[in-house]
């Protein structure tokens, strides 16, 4: 989705060609597949952070064009609307202290944009959802003038058959509202963990992704109010999922957790993309096949929470990435890494276990999972591998954070390191406060002026305490 386009209209001929192309490339790499062609050089982990620009009224700042031209940064780029950034990190071999230097490499993007976005009278934030952003903020008006973004607007709305979307989100209040175009998509600002794996464990470790989404959004909820409305604890999950929403079918939602596990290769993820996905954006290119420019275009535009990728290292090599999207953006910068020493460390764990953990949890129960965590937090009563339902921080406290200990270390992660982060987690799990919770605190003693939460936050944000230090 990051490849601009030249043009948001496309004919007939457009999609004949790109689907032939996407056919082709589909079929190569099933080969790649079937002949073992993927390099196998152990585990890399990286992370695309949206971030919001937020002006000194706490309001949505729509000024990423400005702040990329000063900063001339290509781990910089825009996202849909004009008040949104993404800040990228490169990929770093999970040994050692990989989680700190992960850190100093996003400390060290942040900075860079904070200050490009004081010169605009913006601040930058990490949250699921402007606390403060009004539905009028989504236009066209305030989206990024990029061809793709226009494009998608309107395939979208032609996949709708010309109808508006229709939101409706029903939480501890209760949301209702009818939206013409895609601009809500970016009301939705998320970490997202890119984890490489070896293509001969792949699909333990992508089942192993979905099974942790929903303790590790409970843990990482950071989105309960929308437009004023009280919601889900991650109310990102559903909003994302209505805001381009084109069916009502599991089978060809843009966005969804998914409808079952992986049996034998990740392949059965884009074997999918080509026979259930209508194309979006059927831009040609005059590339070798060998490149996959289709079908990674393709696969960009179906947001599964736990996304399947293909990447190339410098050799030309193919490789595998797990794309982990469930994760809101915040509350802070350590936090962040935390939550990403907790993904590393289960995944890696669950994946190796003797009896795989898919085959001990029905995939039903993992989607189910999945959303009442989004919806309650760490209240969520989970059903895990054992067959027992407990909530989602006793689960977290007493099963999953032992297992993400040791699975940092059987990874070759530094033990100091790797602790110093998984204690923030434990933490966090020990006070219950969480990003949501702690804005569902702050609004109960000071009431819903939703710009002065933004500052409220912005201002614990920025002394770089992690959320369960943060005070009313």
């Amino acid at each position: 989705m990051g490849q601009e386009i030249a043009d948001s209209r496309f004919s007939a001929e457009d999609f004949d060609c790109f689907n032939e192309r996407l056919k082709r490339e589909t079929r190569l790499l099933e080969s790649w597949f079937r002949d073992c062609t993927f390099c196998e050089e152990g585990h890399a982990g990286g992370f695309e952070l949206e971030t919001w620009l937020v002006g000194r009224d706490g309001l949505p700042a729509p000024v990423n064009e400005a702040v990329l031209d000063t900063l001339k940064d290509p781990l910089v780029v825009p996202e849909l609307a004009r008040f949104n950034l993404e800040l990228n990190g490169q990929p770093v071999p999970l040994q050692g202290d990989a989680l700190s230097r992960l850190h100093l490499s996003l400390k060290q993007v942040w900075e860079r944009c904070a200050q490009a976005a004081e010169l605009q009278g913006a601040r930058l934030m990490m949250v699921g959802i402007l606390p403060s952003a009004r539905e009028g903020d989504f236009t066209l008006g305030n989206m990024s003038p990029l061809q793709r973004y226009h494009a998608l607007d309107e395939q979208l709305y032609e996949l709708r058959g010309g109808h508006p979307l229709e939101i409706d989100i029903e939480g501890r209040e209760r949301l209702r509202f009818v939206h013409d175009d895609v601009m809500l998509e970016s009301a939705t600002t998320s970490f997202q963990i890119h984890l490489k794996v070896n293509a001969s464990h792949a699909v333990r470790f992508y089942n192993a992704a979905k099974i942790v989404s929903a303790p590790m959004v409970a843990v990482a909820a950071n989105s309960p109010y929308l437009f004023g409305a009280d919601l889900w604890d991650e109310t990102r999950i559903p909003l994302f999922e209505q805001a381009v929403r084109v069916g009502a079918s599991d089978l060809t939602k843009r966005v969804s957790f998914g409808i079952r596990y992986l049996r034998e290769t990740m392949m059965e993820c884009f074997q999918a993309n080509l026979e259930r996905y209508p194309v979006l954006l059927p831009r040609c290119m005059e590339v070798p096949d060998q490149q996959l420019a289709h079908l990674r275009l393709h696969n960009g535009t179906i947001w599964r929470w736990n996304r399947p990728l293909i990447g190339f290292s410098e050799s030309g090599q193919p490789h595998l990435r797990i794309e982990h999207r469930v994760l809101p953006a915040g509350p802070s910068m350590v936090d962040a890494i935390a939550n990403m020493a907790l993904f590393f460390g289960l995944v890696y764990a669950l994946a190796n276990q003797p009896e795989p953990p898919e085959s001990r949890l029905e995939f039903v129960q993992a989607r189910e999972n999945f959303y009442r965590a989004a919806r309650e937090g760490l209240q969520a009563r989970l059903q895990w591998l054992d067959g027992k339902t407990v909530t989602a921080r006793e689960l977290c406290l007493d099963v999953l954070l032992p297992q993400a200990r040791t699975g940092l270390e059987r990874m070759g992660l530094d033990r100091h390191d790797a602790d110093g982060w998984l204690s923030i987690i434990r933490q966090r799990l020990e006070s219950g406060q969480t990003g949501a919770v702690w804005q569902r605190a702050w609004v109960r003693q000071h009431g819903r002026g939703m710009p002065a939460l933004v500052e409220a936050y912005l201002q614990r944000q920025n002394s770089g305490a992690p959320v369960h230090q943060w005070t009313l």
